[in-house]
């Protein structure tokens, strides 16, 4: 699988660390429920299909990424910087 990270190009998926669902970047306020924050850290769903995925260029430049990817045929999609993707609904 190859991602195309925005600062450095395409690049193998070796070079990055896959930190899960970008939910990550949806956290809750500080002042929010307990409910809330349990369904941040505990709750993930694991779709077959199109997701957008938290990824880290470990062995590159250091950047975080939202990578669009079909989990069934591992087709990436896109990717976007984190703090590009952070603004809107990621």
């Amino acid at each position: 699988m190859r991602i195309t990270c925005p600062i450095c190009g395409e690049r193998d998926r070796r070079e990055f660390y896959y930190q899960g669902d970008a939910v990550a970047l949806r956290r809750p306020e500080v002042d929010d429920t307990p409910e809330e924050w349990d369904a941040y850290l505990h709750l993930r769903d694991n779709p077959a299909g199109v997701t957008r995925d938290l990824w880290y260029h470990e062995t590159g430049c250091g950047a975080w990424l939202v990578v669009t990817r079909n989990t069934v045929t591992h087709e990436v999609l896109g990717s976007v910087l984190a703090r590009d993707a952070a603004g809107g609904a990621a």
